[in-house]
């Protein structure tokens, strides 16, 4: 075995460590809460020692970035938002109204495997001056995703009147915020398909404006 190969199999066993440990870490914050989880629970829970957490992330608030970027994602793959296939179809879509309707159902898609997570993020960022940063850092980055889906809708001069793209971005932060999502799918019993439906009906009708009739 050459050097690139037992680089290769190190590589791939911390990743595979990581994975381990973000979803053992997932199980535990939304179950028992961030404050309850210490890092030698998570390393039980993932089968691996103790050390092993701290060495591949050093505190708790990194395993908890971990286990948020791995579920907004579905995957531990270093591929940014904006470049998954699914926001690619949706911002290609040319009829406003059917690129509404794939980044909504790209977004439940994503809510699904996160917005508990999120859920423990908001709880406890008050009290953990690590973790509001990172509450910030999570809302500035939906923010920046949206921001690439109303620029789209403007470019395609979809925009209702007296609309612009950063108001129409920050509609879209709240419309599909998490904190929504959980508040339909959590508390009032909706099921995800059904919030979505709504979601992009609420969306479209906030944003996008009548059809250009022409001259």
């Amino acid at each position: 075995m050459d050097i690139r190969q037992t680089a290769d199999g190190r590589a791939a066993r911390s990743a595979a460590t990581r994975v381990r440990v973000a979803r053992a870490a997932t199980r535990l914050f939304t179950t028992g809460g961030y404050t309850a989880t210490s890092i030698a629970s998570i390393a039980e829970e993932a089968g691996v020692a103790t050390q092993t957490v701290y060495y591949a992330f050093g505190t708790k608030a990194a395993v908890l970035k971990e286990a948020l970027d791995q579920a907004v994602a579905g995957d531990a793959e270093p591929v940014a938002t904006l470049e998954r296939p699914w926001v690619r179809a949706a911002l290609a879509a040319q009829d406003p109204h059917e690129l509404v309707r794939l980044q909504v159902r790209g977004t439940a898609r994503v809510m699904v495997r996160v917005a508990a997570l999120v859920e423990v993020l908001r709880g406890a960022a008050p009290s953990q001056p690590e973790l509001a940063e990172l509450w910030r850092t999570n809302t500035e980055q939906r923010r920046t995703v949206h921001t690439v889906f109303a620029r789209a809708l403007a470019d395609r001069g979809a925009l209702r009147g007296g609309l612009d793209a950063q108001e129409a971005a920050d509609t879209l932060l709240g419309l599909l915020s998490p904190e929504l999502y959980t508040l339909y799918t959590g508390q009032l019993g909706w099921s995800t398909d059904r919030w979505a439906a709504w979601a992009a009906d609420a969306v479209s009708h906030q944003l996008i404006g009548p059809p250009d009739s022409g001259s």
